[in-house]
Formats: C-alpha cells, sequence, structure tokens
C-alpha cells in the first residue's frame, strides 16, 4: 500500500470563535487536547466542521500551526488545504507540510463546474510541490463537485494521492474502488450515517466530528470491527445513530458547538452567517445526548 499515515478514528476539531467572532487559538488547542486523550487516532483541522471556507489565509496557518503544536507527534494530523483555485491550494499545502502536517486533504471545490481532466491537473499540480500524502476529498454537498469512481481512480495514480475520503452516502463506490484496486487504495468514510457499512466494505478510517461528543461510542465501534465482532459492533453503531443524523442534518459546527455546551465543555461561538441551534433543537440534542449516557 502506497503511504497511508491514518487508520481508525480521524476527529474534526470545530474552530472556536470569541464574542467578536475571531479565532480562539487557546480554546481550539484545548479540544484538539480533548480529542487526544479521548483515544482518536488522528485529528483532520479545517475541515467541513472546522469552517474552513469561513477563515482567512492567516487563521488558516494558526490553526495549521496550533495543531501540530498541540498534537506534537502523539497522532498524526491531516490538514485541509483546499482552495478555489489551484495556486492559493499548494500555497496552503506547502504551508501544512513545512509546519509538520503529516497529510493534506483536498476537495476540489469550484464556483464554474470542473473538468475531469481540470480536477487531475489540480491535484497534480499540488502533489508535484509538496512530498507528503494526499487525500482527495469527495462530498458534493459541500463543494459542488461529485468525483466519479473513475476520477477517483485517475487521481490515484498521482503518487502521493494516497487516500480518498467519500462522502457521498453511496456506499457502492467504496465496494467498486475496493473491487477495482484492492488493498492499494485507502478509503475513508465520511458519511456519519454509514460508518458501519463503510466499515465492513473495506473503509480503513472514518473522519467525523463525532469523537467531539461520544469519542469512546466512535473507538468502541472501530475496535469491535478490527476484531471482527460485527453483533457488538452493530450494537455500539445503532446506539450512536441517532446522534450521528442529528449532527449532520443540523450543520456540524452548529451542532458540535452545542454538543460541547450540553457536555458541560466550552465550544466557543461561531462566525456569522452560522448561527447556534435552536432552543427546539438543542433540547432534541440535549435528549438523544441523555440517551447515551
Amino acid at each position: 500500500m502506497k503511504n497511508v499515515p491514518f487508520k481508525g478514528i480521524i476527529a474534526y476539531p470545530i474552530t472556536p470563535f470569541d464574542q467578536n467572532e475571531k479565532v480562539d487559538i487557546p480554546l481550539f488547542k484545548k479540544l484538539v487536547e480533548r480529542l487526544i486523550v479521548s483515544g482518536s487516532h488522528g485529528i483532520a483541522p479545517l475541515g467541513s466542521t472546522g469552517v474552513m471556507p469561513y477563515l482567512s489565509d492567516d487563521e488558516k496557518e494558526a490553526i495549521t500551526e496550533a495543531s501540530i503544536q498541540q498534537t506534537n507527534g502523539r497522532i498524526p494530523t491531516l490538514v485541509g488545504v483546499s482552495n478555489l483555485t489551484t495556486e492559493k491550494t499548494v500555497h496552503h499545502a506547502k504551508f501544512a507540510e513545512k509546519a509538520g502536517a503529516d497529510a493534506v486533504m483536498i476537495i476540489p471545490m469550484s464556483y464554474w463546474k470542473l473538468t475531469d481532466d481540470e480536477i487531475v491537473a489540480h491535484y497534480d499540480a499540488v502533489a508535484r510541490q509538496i512530498s507528503i500524502p494526499i487525500m482527495a476529498y469527495n462530498n458534493p454537498a459541500t463543494s459542488g463537485v461529485d468525483m466519479s469512481p473513475a476520477l477517483l481512480k485517475r487521481l490515484l495514480e498521482i503518487p502521493n494521492v494516497t487516500m480518498i475520503k467519500e462522502s457521498t452516502g453511496d456506499i457502492q463506490r467504496m465496494h467498486y474502488l475496493r473491487k477495482e484496486l484492492g488493498e492499494d487504495v485507502a478509503f475513508y468514510n465520511g458519511s456519519n450515517p454509514l460508518a458501519l457499512s463503510a466499515f465492513t466494505a473495506g473503509a480503513r478510517g472514518w473522519c467525523t466530528a463525532a469523537p467531539n461528543l461520544i469519542p469512546e461510542l466512535n473507538v468502541n465501534l472501530y475496535k469491535a470491527v478490527e476484531a471482527g465482532d460485527l453483533e457488538k459492533a452493530k450494537e455500539i453503531f445503532y446506539k450512536q445513530f441517532d446522534l450521528l443524523k442529528f449532527i449532520v442534518n443540523k450543520g456540524l459546527p452548529r451542532a458540535v458547538k452545542a454538543g460541547l455546551n450540553i457536555l458541560g465543555q466550552e465550544g466557543g461561538n461561531l462566525r456569522s452567517p452560522l448561527k447556534p441551534l435552536t432552543e427546539r433543537e438543542t433540547e432534541e440534542l440535549k435528549n438523544i445526548i441523555k440517551t447515551l449516557n
């Protein structure tokens, strides 16, 4: 298998803001530490949960440096470096590598619909500028671009594109990649409600915001899958299923922040235009969390 530094539960930390909507780096480090000590196998800052598109270049770099400082080599760090332009994506990828990231994650963000050839050229241009592995992230719900299995197969021909994160919710894509590419492809689940199905389809890991709220359940699910205990895995998965659906449906940053507050943890504020959950939604989340204790 190509260079693949991640396996297991890869947790997405939120990016907290203070009352003036400035990035709160000290709180961010506390939240990262909480993910580390609760058993996550890696962290992935600057993804959807980390509201990467809402941050300036300087803020992205500050989050990157804070992540690597806090992990301090204890678990690997996968940094989101996506941008609308190839030039900016290259810039952030080079910064992440220099800062000490173990790998970078790229989603093909676009305003105009990109062709397959444009997407391949985009990834190839970044890959030529860095030596660490790249995870190709397919999430049409947020990027507006749906990378077909055939396109993902082309991307994996780029030497340091070694990982695929699939978030379409189509489990057949994972089966296709496994069938077409065998053990040479390392794919990761990015659709929370499909975590169990993805693991049984051969996913190497699960990229998720859920460890901010239910780290033990997430880690125990992975342990049960690794042990081959499918019945136990089903029990653990369906216990957390309602929460997994809720945080996706209500928006990961909103839901995770509200959940942290319910658990008595400081979650910081959001940046406009994002707004907190309503009182009704917060009460619904509180009731879901109660069932997990």
